[in-house]
């Protein structure tokens, strides 16, 4: 009998009853902790991005994807309140500047 493509390519079968099934494994992938901005947006690729969801999954860079996705909103979210606190800071001083100005 001929060599399938996937044979040629190195896949393998497995017998299961009546049936040839491709041996299939997904690559592996470096495990990385995954936070709440990457866990929320594996959320939102599983539920409005699914084609990608699966992409991701099936090459292996699901992981280190939703990683790199945390990470960048992380230090997105952190530079948001530094210029929040500075914002503040600003805002307090020039008031406080006023209030001496008038006599308050």
């Amino acid at each position: 009998m001929a060599k399938t493509i996937f044979e040629e390519l190195g896949g393998k079968y497995e017998r299961q009853g009546e049936y040839l099934i491709p041996c299939i494994a997904l690559p592996t992938e470096e495990e990385q902790p995954i936070g709440k901005w990457g866990q929320r947006h594996l959320n939102y690729l599983k539920q409005y991005r699914n084609v990608t969801y699966t992409n991701l999954l099936t090459s292996g860079r699901l992981n280190t994807y939703l990683a790199d996705i945390d990470r960048q909103a992380q230090e997105r979210f952190e530079r948001l309140i530094e210029g929040m606190k500075q914002a503040q800071g600003n805002n307090g001083t020039a008031k406080s500047r006023k209030r001496l100005r008038m006599g308050r």
